[in-house]
């Protein structure tokens, strides 16, 4: 039996996790509306996983975005370094338990880096979020906090997977490796560009590098190339503006089974927006 064919059964022995990369501004919140159902019937999918660090305007989310977004069915919302962008979203990390923040900032900051939900079936399913070290601030160990942020889970959750937003493809795949076996997938977030390494890890993690953003692929990494551009050949702090065409999105189905909370397949999509 597919695993659609035991969804539509009725039995949870298996479970389609989508993931969706980084959202850049309205571009970004547009595709996911015109795709998210679509995408929910087609695959099958049993939880929904979106990063909305950049939803408003390409910096941090807002209130309003958060009630946008929510009117498309997500089960969490993870997020990376500019969750802090915007002043009237930091609240939101405090009374959405489904906003997360990456889990290895320091004691003190609003927010967690960890949600245990469930299917619609009952499975239980936790989304861990951290943040790298390298290129990135002096955070605590993402690997160290992975570590604790497990061993707290109950043995109940089997399906855990990891929103790792980093810099360096090195540290993403580290972690990838480090968690190997111990959760169903760690997906690379933050550099915009997705990298073609999907793939299942020798003891059943499923594992991306970066996943990509979701947002106009016209310019460079979401935002006008003009703009971009005067930051890097004029050394100019321009304030960035988010590109409008050709929009696309990012995302990967994984499926995994219940039991071990190991992964069966990673899909990566790159989906244009329809016209």
């Amino acid at each position: 039996m597919t695993s659609a064919e035991a969804t539509a059964a009725g039995d949870p022995a298996r479970i389609n996790l989508l993931f969706v990369g980084d959202l850049i501004g309205k571009p970004g919140r547009r595709v996911l509306q015109r795709l998210l159902p679509a995408l929910r019937a087609e695959r099958t999918l049993d939880y929904v996983v979106v990063n909305v660090e950049n939803s408003a305007g390409g910096f941090g989310v807002t209130p309003d975005i958060l009630r946008e977004l929510d009117a498309l069915d997500i089960d969490c919302y993870t997020s990376g370094n500019h969750i802090w962008d915007k002043k009237e979203g930091l609240p939101l990390l405090e009374s959405e338990p489904r906003l997360l923040r990456p889990g290895n900032y320091p004691a003190g900051n609003p927010g967690r880096g960890i949600y245990v939900g469930e299917t619609a079936a009952g499975v239980p399913v936790a989304v861990m979020n951290l943040e790298g070290q390298v290129f990135m601030k002096n955070l605590d160990s993402p690997f160290q906090v992975a570590d604790k942020l497990l061993a707290e889970l109950s043995d109940q959750v089997k399906v855990v997977c990891v929103d790792f937003h980093a810099e360096a493809t090195s540290e993403k795949q580290a972690m990838g490796f480090h968690l190997d076996g111990r959760v169903s997938a760690v997906f690379g977030t933050h550099t915009h560009v997705p990298t073609a390494d999907e793939r299942i890890l020798p003891e059943g993690t499923a594992f991306v590098t970066d996943i990509g953003m979701s947002g106009a692929y016209e310019g460079i990494i979401g935002f006008r190339a003009s703009k971009s551009l005067q930051r890097f050949a004029l050394q100019r702090n321009v304030s960035l503006e988010v590109a409008k065409r050709d929009v696309r999105l990012a995302a990967a189905v994984v499926e995994i089974d219940v039991a071990t909370g190991k992964a069966v397949n990673i899909e990566r999509l790159l989906l244009p927006m329809p016209s």
